[in-house]
């Protein structure tokens, strides 16, 4: 006699079907354009008109706005890394990998995360911290290549980075995004103009580091 017999058999959990995976994925988009444009505390009809789905099925993804905003930063996270990726694998030179990295970065609105790491967000949860981990890593890579090829100046680290991009690529208070938009590049490129080695000055204090950043409320 089987040994398994008189045992049930294991329960299959069933997989999301395609059209629900699709909705989730418009919903996190739409939530992401939203909150860049309006905050977080955008209304939840809003989004699921833009989304174009029903408020049901937004609610039934994502019962709580922490919900929806983890999503969101976990989903822009990702997306800034592939940036990074794409940079360092496709890039021979490497200023020019960091220049386009910091680019790409911009269009993805990374500015748009200090906001939404605000007030009772779990910025600790594990899902970000290790995308958190990710994103530095790779973003490290871009400079230490390119500070050893004498392309970068040494006398800045990642923070450094990683905290212009963060203020450049957000909005004025009372500004409209739309109106913004058309500067960023332009000031972005001006930034990185002064990254490149040779220094013609010195800088005042340390280079910051990703630890720096870590110690502070709002970490990209």
């Amino acid at each position: 006699m089987s040994s398994n017999a008189g045992t049930a058999p294991a329960r299959r959990v069933p997989r999301p079907r395609a059209d629900a995976l699709r909705n989730r994925e418009r919903i996190v988009t739409a939530a992401r354009e939203m909150f860049v444009e309006f905050g977080s505390q955008v209304p939840y009809d809003e989004i699921a008109r833009r989304a174009g789905v029903g408020n049901a099925t937004l609610y039934r993804n994502f019962p709580e706005r922490a919900d929806l905003v983890h999503e969101v930063v976990l989903s822009l996270m990702g997306r800034v890394i592939e940036v990074a990726e794409r940079a360092a694998e496709e890039e021979a030179d490497t200023f020019a990998a960091l220049r386009r990295f910091v680019h790409g970065a911009a269009d993805e609105r990374v500015g748009a995360l200090c906001p939404m790491l605000e007030g009772t967000f779990d910025k600790d949860h594990p899902d970000l911290i290790a995308e958190r981990d990710r994103l530095g890593e790779v973003v490290e890579g871009l400079v230490e290549r390119a500070q050893a090829a004498g392309r970068l100046r040494t006398d800045i680290g990642v923070g450094d980075l990683m905290v212009a991009l963060s203020q450049l690529t957000r909005p004025l208070p009372g500004s409209g995004c739309g109106a913004f938009d058309q500067f960023v590049h332009r000031h972005l490129q001006l930034f990185l103009d002064g990254l490149e080695a040779p220094a013609r000055s010195g800088l005042p204090g340390k280079a910051a580091t990703l630890e720096d950043l870590r110690r502070d409320s709002c970490r990209p």
